[in-house]
């Protein structure tokens, strides 16, 4: 049997770790780096590369997978001093806007694969400010943009919106967004949160991309993930996350306010949970990740709210959600409460906990 390519991996954080470890598991070299070298210890310990930067990735690895937590993670990866487009492998000495137009682009090899824990916020990646290699990202993929189109993005690039940027049709970036399994193929049911997902190789990946570049990394999402969904053009993929999270917010919230109302009311917490998930009201966040102590078993509502999904991170999610909407002028009233909820979340100390505690979050408002 021919021996796999090596896979770059620049990440190893509570998802980054075990996403790594499934791709050494189905026999992948993996070459890893993170900014903590004490992540990177248990990798070389099980046969990894641990590489000085993120740029050495880029010379040692066919392809990447960057697993980072916001964007200016993101940013500095690629394109900082030792980023992954400062590779001599990957970049010519001199590139502009000239080079671009009058080269053949076959430089350009290999295909990254940009995932994240939750999406970047292109508002924020400011693109009038950013080196003209900053673009590449978006701009470049496996397959070869005709020159004359790439010297029209390229000029463009000072004057389109960041928020129109990645529906323009030049605009080359794979990227692949990352969440939750909800549905355990042996169990039934994922208790666990995103973490545990990871572990088992459950997690469900949203694709947004040129197909072809699709078809050629499923290979690699299969070994992390039990679905793997291709759902269309570029930004795509991202779209569907933000949906997903957005419903699941007001979903969290509506359980919670449900929960602490049967409480007040006199019902037995479990008894009212049991009760809801056999009847209409039944949903994941009150089978699956319940938000009241003493529900459930293996959620953070049983461990203090510690671990799964940030309430910073859902309210950054909200945030875009409501970007899109204002975008596109869709209506989404019970989008935009969540977002100010777990706004003022943040902003009263529930910033570092799971998304959940917004059962916690309400029952200490009541006391005002």
């Amino acid at each position: 049997m021919a021996s796999k390519t090596p896979v770059g991996f620049i990440g190893l954080g509570n998802m980054g770790n075990p996403m790594a470890k499934n791709l050494l598991k189905h026999g992948y070299p993996v070459i890893a780096y993170d900014v903590f070298p004490e992540a990177c210890k248990e990798f070389q310990d099980l046969g990894a590369q641990v590489t000085d930067s993120p740029a050495d990735v880029a010379e040692r690895a066919d392809r990447i997978i960057t697993m980072l937590p916001s964007s200016p993670n993101a940013k500095e990866v690629y394109t900082g001093a030792n980023g992954i487009l400062k590779a001599k492998k990957n970049m010519p000495d001199h590139l502009n806007a000239e080079f671009l137009c009058q080269e053949k682009l076959d430089y350009r090899k290999w295909l990254y694969l940009v995932t994240k824990t939750s999406t970047i916020n292109f508002e924020s990646l400011n693109m009038r400010e950013i080196d003209l290699e900053w673009g590449q990202i978006w701009l470049l993929g496996p397959n070869i943009l005709e020159p004359q189109a790439l010297r029209i993005k390229l000029v463009d690039l000072n004057s389109v919106p960041s928020s129109k940027l990645r529906n323009t049709p030049v605009h080359q970036e794979f990227s692949i967004q990352c969440i939750i399994s909800f549905v355990n193929g042996k169990q039934g049911k994922q208790k666990c949160q995103c973490v545990g997902a990871a572990r088992a190789g459950n997690l469900t990946f949203m694709v947004g991309g040129v197909e072809q570049e699709f078809d050629a990394a499923k290979e690699l999402l299969t070994c992390m993930g039990s679905n793997v969904v291709y759902c269309g053009a570029v930004g795509t993929g991202q779209a569907a996350k933000i949906c997903n999270n957005m419903l699941l917010a007001i979903s969290m919230i509506g359980t919670a306010e449900a929960m602490n109302l049967g409480i007040r009311l006199g019902l037995d917490p479990k008894l009212l949970a049991k009760i809801l998930n056999m009847s209409s009201g039944r949903c994941w966040s009150s089978d699956t990740y319940n938000p009241v102590p003493g529900v459930m078993e293996g959620v953070p509502s049983a461990n203090n709210y510690q671990g799964g999904f940030g309430t910073t991170l859902m309210a950054k999610d909200l945030g875009l959600a409501q970007i899109s909407a204002t975008n596109t002028m869709t209506p989404v009233p019970l989008g935009s409460q969540a977002h100010q909820i777990y706004r003022m979340m943040c902003a009263k100390g529930y910033a570092l906990k799971d998304f959940s505690a917004v059962f916690q979050f309400l029952r200490e408002e009541e006391t005002l």
